[in-house]
């Protein structure tokens, strides 16, 4: 089973980012069930804007992509700004909604039998708002949304300490969210591996 975390912070990987750690609380519990889990930082890629799997010559998203088909787990990891998920976050998102029409061998959604989930922190409100977006996207281009599949941690109003500086692995609520979220999704994850949705009234021909 395989797990993929694309962190949608405004920073590449030269960076420190306070949505990977918090993830990395998931991630543990990923390791620990013998789930193979990779994360990508967006940023770091050359990402075009658009609605296709594909934009063309420079477009590095195609190479994200097939690391998504291949995973039975995918999490969306984003910083709120102005209580909103990242920019970067919306770019993937609508990506992922340019690659919804391929199908697989049934003729389903290629995200068919994939599972979602979120991670979010900052340093204001808004993470719900941000997770009901990024988990409604998700269910309707074909994942399936297990339940308590999003962990958040929002320090004061404000500018402030971010998770990181604000020990932000002692909130018990955070940690234990993300512990429930890995969980879940493995779960779910490994259910459909079993039992995967049948191709009645879904497909796409």
């Amino acid at each position: 089973m395989k797990a993929l975390f694309l962190n949608c912070s405004l920073k590449n990987s030269n960076e420190p980012s306070n949505t990977d750690a918090l993830y990395k609380e998931a991630e543990s519990i990923f390791h620990e069930e013998g789930v193979e889990s990779e994360t990508i930082r967006a940023a770091d890629y050359n990402i075009s804007y658009g609605i296709s799997e594909d934009e063309g010559e420079g477009d590095e998203w195609p190479i994200i992509f097939e690391k998504v088909k291949a995973a039975d787990i995918v999490i969306i990891g984003t910083p709120l700004w102005l209580g909103e998920k990242s920019s970067v976050a919306t770019l993937v998102i609508e990506r992922l909604y340019g690659g919804s029409g391929i199908t697989n061998e049934k003729g389903q959604s290629v995200y068919y039998n994939k599972v979602g989930g979120v991670v979010i922190t900052g340093n204001e409100d808004g993470a719900k708002n941000a997770a009901r977006s990024i988990l409604y996207a998700f269910s309707h281009i074909g994942f399936t949304v297990p339940p308590n599949v999003d962990t958040y941690w929002v320090g004061e109003a404000g500018p402030g300490a971010s998770y990181i500086e604000a020990n932000g692995h002692k909130n018990d609520f955070s940690v234990g969210h993300a512990k429930t979220m890995a969980h879940n999704l493995i779960h779910f994850a490994n259910m459909f591996q079993k039992h995967a949705i049948p191709a009645e009234g879904n497909t796409m021909e």
